[in-house]
């Protein structure tokens, strides 16, 4: 058991306060999170791990990581949902275990359900159609109401599946605590539990840790290109904008290539025209065979 004084489930911070350390130099939260990554390694006396997908913020994690504790694992979750350039990132890296969930993609959609609109609503709209009473009925936001007629199945299950399962799986059995790349600036979800808990969730059923909580997109960027590390290639290079600012040449985020999370809301080319021009076999099987075009069409979004 570890050292109560790690407990940070009862405090809180301000806006203002996540503000601050989101304003700090690089160098000042290259040092933060090696403090917080010191305090988890010692709180479960190295039974740890990192949560290595390949992507920009899991590789930078895994670096800072191994600067301090070399010989930290890092875990990728093969769900089959990844860009095949993510994949070939994750073999250039030494000492990663690869975990499979039980089931595929296409085995969870004609299961449960595709994941449309958001995770929240996913699930009010599943829960609706198993119970159609009042409160069900008004828990789903006026906008997306008409999908629970939609001539297919919906559920947000597909994250619990394909991610969140095989990683408890793999905590339990490994007698580990994961470490994952997640920053409080990409959701407002993130934000608020960075409030509530910081970067150490110590006590929970399924404790974890985001040591690069208060990084920003621009700090990412700048330890990759000044450490060099190696990056999927669909990100393209990493260069100025002019305004002092980096960005990168490809596409700015990668998630599981056929979730519809948030599309609605993504200017286009959308991440299915992305899709489309990086790899159209994978695109024709993902809107034609899975049936995702249906889906979209539904929706109203273009692809």
């Amino acid at each position: 058991m570890h050292n109560t004084k790690y407990n940070k489930t009862e405090q809180k911070f301000s806006r203002d306060y996540l503000s601050q350390k989101q304003s700090l130099p690089l160098d000042a939260k290259i040092t933060l999170s090696q403090t917080r990554i010191r305090e988890w390694y010692d709180a479960f006396s190295g039974q740890v791990a990192v949560s290595f997908s390949g992507g920009l913020d899991s590789v930078v994690l895994l670096d800072v990581v191994r600067e301090i504790y070399p010989g930290v694992v890092g875990v990728f979750y093969n769900t089959g949902m990844e860009y095949p350039d993510l994949v070939k990132t994750v073999r250039k890296y030494d000492n990663i275990v690869k975990v499979r969930p039980k089931k595929s993609f296409k085995q969870v959609v004609q299961d449960h359900g595709f994941p449309v609109v958001s995770k929240e609503q996913s699930e009010r709209i599943a829960r609706y159609r198993n119970n159609p009473t009042e409160d069900t009925w008004n828990r789903i936001s006026h906008r997306w109401r008409y999908l629970v007629k939609a001539p297919f199945k919906i559920s947000a299950h597909c994250c619990y599946v394909l991610k969140k399962s095989p990683s408890f799986t793999f905590e339990r059995q490994n007698n580990v605590k994961m470490m994952i790349g997640s920053r409080a600036e990409e959701s407002q979800l993130r934000r608020q539990s960075y409030l509530k808990y910081g970067c150490n969730l110590f006590e929970a059923n399924h404790p974890r840790s985001t040591p690069l909580a208060v990084w920003t997109k621009q700090d990412i960027l700048e330890y990759i290109r000044h450490k060099e590390l190696e990056y999927p290639q669909i990100y393209g290079d990493i260069i100025s904008d002019g305004d002092s600012k980096l960005k990168t040449t490809g596409v700015e985020s990668t998630g599981c290539m056929f979730c519809m999370f948030g599309v609605h809301l993504e200017k286009e080319p959308n991440r299915f025209h992305i899709l489309k021009d990086y790899y159209p076999k994978l695109y024709n099987y993902c809107i034609n065979k899975l049936g995702c075009g249906e889906v979209l069409d539904y929706i109203g979004v273009r692809y």
